[in-house]
């Protein structure tokens, strides 16, 4: 096969273990940076380039798309998808997760629990959307953030009042949950691949913080999920109809709750606390993607 990785670096941890578990198993592997696709849209027809010569003969392609060229990289993605080109998570789905209200919305219709959330745009609505959401402490959060950024905790309501104002004033979207203080400071990563939880990790906040994202200072290691953990997290990926997902998980007293769900999961901090071979795992998830499509 030959397989496209859309990346804008190949230096990175996840894209370059992708790049050799690909060639190991004897693949053509290929990065391609998004932003130095171009592409013609016409009836029927549908070419790509990249740095002045034509892309073809693609039959996967793994998005690596980092928010930050989020509009960018997911057209790129449905162009290739447009030409027939395998991807185990479509451009659709990318977009899906990487709105956290839009994710929440579906997995909560489906029935999936998580930490209660509340949304609203008009300054005068402030107080009561708070009363709705319940007593402090509040996580208020980018609606786009990533790596812990653009996440912050209020423990006093008029903290909460003074936070929401300050990114109104950015004219940044964002969403208030609920505090899940049981949890500790720590969060569980499964890392979905096709229809199992390839590995999953438990992520400790470091002391004197909440978040327990490993770019913030986490510590991880190795853990041991429930039936009913592995299910939650495996219905959140089918939700979103990804293929390849990391589904963030609060242990609650309740029971499980969906943090977030990400298309494009870090491999480093979750195969050094695993020892697992997730790069590998994802190329022959993807080879066993492209036989499908090549039998339909």
């Amino acid at each position: 096969m030959k397989i496209g990785i859309i990346s804008r670096n190949a230096s990175l941890y996840s894209t370059s273990r992708l790049v050799d578990a690909g060639r190991r198993r004897g693949h053509v592997v290929r990065v391609l940076d998004p932003l130095r696709c171009y592409m013609r849209i016409s009836r029927g027809k549908f070419d790509m380039h990249y740095k002045g010569r034509p892309l073809a003969g693609f039959d996967a392609v793994i998005p690596r798309i980092g928010s930050s060229v989020t509009f960018y990289g997911t057209a790129v993605l449905r162009q290739f998808e447009m030409m027939g080109v395998y991807t185990p998570n479509s451009s659709d789905a990318v977009l899906r997760a990487r709105d956290k209200l839009r994710s929440l919305q579906m997995l909560a219709r489906e029935g999936i629990d998580l930490p209660r959330t509340v949304f609203g745009d008009y300054p005068d609505d402030t107080v009561d959307l708070l009363q709705m959401l319940g007593d402090p402490p509040h996580v208020i959060k980018l609606n786009e953030g990533t790596q812990g950024q653009g996440v912050l905790l209020a423990e006093k309501r008029s903290s909460s009042q003074g936070m929401i104002e300050a990114f109104r004033g950015l004219y940044a979207n964002f969403v208030v949950q609920e505090f899940i203080g049981e949890a500790g400071g720590g969060d569980l990563r499964c890392f979905v691949v096709g229809n199992e939880v390839a590995a999953a990790m438990h992520r400790q906040a470091p002391e004197g913080d909440f978040r327990a994202n490993l770019h913030r200072g986490g510590k991880a290691s190795k853990v041991e999920l429930s039936e009913e953990e592995r299910s939650v997290a495996l219905r959140a990926a089918a939700i979103l109809n990804l293929g390849i997902a990391g589904v963030d998980l609060l242990r609650s007293r309740r029971g499980p709750l969906v943090l977030e769900v990400n298309a494009s999961p870090g491999l480093e901090g979750i195969e050094q606390a695993t020892g697992l071979d997730l790069a590998g795992s994802i190329i022959a998830e993807v080879e066993a993607g492209f036989a499908r499509l090549s039998m339909a």
